[in-house]
This record gives structure tokens, C-alpha cells and sequence, in this order.
């Protein structure tokens, strides 16, 4: 891919962001909302609430939300890829936590690493946009490919 952004079709773009904002529930439930969608790379914000607190002692938000983010971006990077129509589940998604999660926004930044007919990895960056350059967690995540002429 390069450094080189390919555009995505508006109306595409506009259907995956429908997509991921109201046909998810948990996605809304956590508030997941896409900021950016080009071909293979996708921005997600994590509004912060205090529902999101997994360590109180420290705080910190819960990993699992993190995790959350960082799967949730991934799977719009590869999604960005496909047909309108076409299906992706997670297979495996890896996860390194560098640093605790502050209590503020998160954002999750997916970048599409290789995409084939069955399966697409990405590799994925959490971060506060208070200090961008610092990662609060990096990921890994492959995922299934069902596209719709196959099913």
C-alpha cells in the first residue's frame, strides 16, 4: 500500500460508517464512532465515560474496552477493502498494552497490512489525542473474509 491514500466512494464510506455507528449495538453501546475511512486505513474515536474505568485505583480505562477499539478499527480497515456486501469476522487479534489508559478520548488508527480473497490483517495503534505519538496499545488482527458472491 505505501504511504499513498486511495480515496473510498463517499456512498461507500457512508455505508460503513452507518454500519458500524447504528447496526452494532455494542459499538454504540461504547459509543464507537468512525472519524475517518479511506481505503485500508480507518480512524475510530472511544468518547471517554466513566462506565469505562476498569481500574479505579490508578484510573485507567478497562483493557477489554481498549481491545474493544483496537478490533473494532481493524475490522473497518479490511471492510474498507471489500464489496458492499461482503462480511468480516474477527479470527485473532493480539495485544500489546504499553501504557495505562487516561481517563479522556481514545482513538484507534487501523492500517490494512495485506488483504486476500478469505483473510485480511491490519495492524492497529490506540492513542489519547492529548500525545499522539504515544501509543497506549498496539495490535495485531487478522480476520475472515465471507464475500457475499461466496455465500
Amino acid at each position: 500500500m505505501g504511504d499513498e491514500v486511495m480515496t473510498l466512494d463517499p456512498a461507500v464510506r457512508g455505508s460503513i460508517e452507518r454500519f458500524f455507528a447504528e447496526e452494532i449495538p455494542f459499538n454504540r453501546f461504547l459509543g464507537l464512532r468512525l472519524v475517518s475511512l479511506e481505503r485500508g486505513v480507518a480512524l475510530l474515536l472511544l468518547p471517554f465515560k466513566p462506565e469505562l474505568v476498569g481500574d479505579p485505583f490508578r484510573p485507567a480505562l478497562h483493557g477489554g474496552v481498549i481491545a474493544a477499539a483496537l478490533d473494532t478499527a481493524g475490522g473497518a480497515a479490511v471492510f474498507s477493502e471489500l464489496a458492499l456486501g461482503d462480511r468480516v469476522s474477527t479470527v485473532d487479534i493480539r495485544v500489546d498494552y504499553l501504557r495505562p489508559g487516561r481517563l479522556e478520548d481514545l482513538y484507534a488508527e487501523a492500517t490494512i497490512k495485506r488483504v486476500g480473497n478469505r483473510m485480511g490483517v491490519t495492524a492497529i495503534r490506540a492513542y489519547h489525542a492529548s500525545d499522539p505519538a504515544q501509543s497506549v496499545a498496539e495490535a495485531m488482527g487478522v480476520y475472515n473474509i465471507r464475500r457475499e458472491q461466496d455465500r
